[in-house]
């Protein structure tokens, strides 16, 4: 992405984090957890490659188009996966958002060959900036403790952790957006 290397190398280092947490949440004995751990991790591992500071590694011009993809794919499964749970929807805007933002860093590395840049289309790189800073604050007042509860819970089927971990590809997605 563009901008400076510094907050790019903790935007990757936070994406890294949050998927490397979801494939975690991959191992939980709650059905529900494992359901959404996949779809969560690609977009957390995702993102981290896309967050690398392009002053660093340039990737290949394929590659873009090959994020595109990958992303367009994720969210018709999410698409599919929306009928059964509301959930879902999130997760097709999510993987919607990212294939977006590929095939504009693929249409901007093609222009630079050329004249000009593109940054997408202001209006939908708004809207999905709303979108995702609604969710942000959504997500941060849940995180707000109430009573705690007995017993102890494995790692990966702690609820909190979850909405921590969407909370901080939220944060980083709304970080990517505005550089894009």
């Amino acid at each position: 992405m563009h901008g400076p290397a510094s907050p790019g190398w903790l935007l990757v280092a936070l994406c890294a984090a949050t998927g490397a947490y979801c494939l975690l949440r991959m191992r939980s004995t709650v059905e529900e957890q494992r359901r959404s751990a996949g779809g969560e991790a690609l977009m957390g591992f995702g993102m981290a490659a896309m967050a690398v500071p392009a002053a660093v590694f340039n990737p290949p011009s394929w590659a873009w188009p090959g994020y595109a993809a990958l992303f367009g794919a994720a969210a018709l499964r999410a698409l599919w996966s929306a009928r059964t749970s509301p959930h879902h929807l999130h997760h097709l805007v999510g993987t919607a958002a990212m294939a977006y933002m590929a095939i504009v860093m693929a249409v901007s590395r093609a222009h630079h060959a050329g004249h000009g840049t593109s940054s997408g289309i202001p209006l939908l790189t708004g809207a999905l900036l709303l979108y995702f800073t609604v969710y942000v604050l959504f997500s941060g007042v849940r995180l707000i403790p109430v009573a705690a509860g007995g017993g102890t819970v494995a790692w990966g089927d702690r609820p909190e952790l979850a909405r921590a971990c969407r909370l901080s590809m939220g944060i980083a997605m709304v970080a990517m957006l505005i550089t894009l």
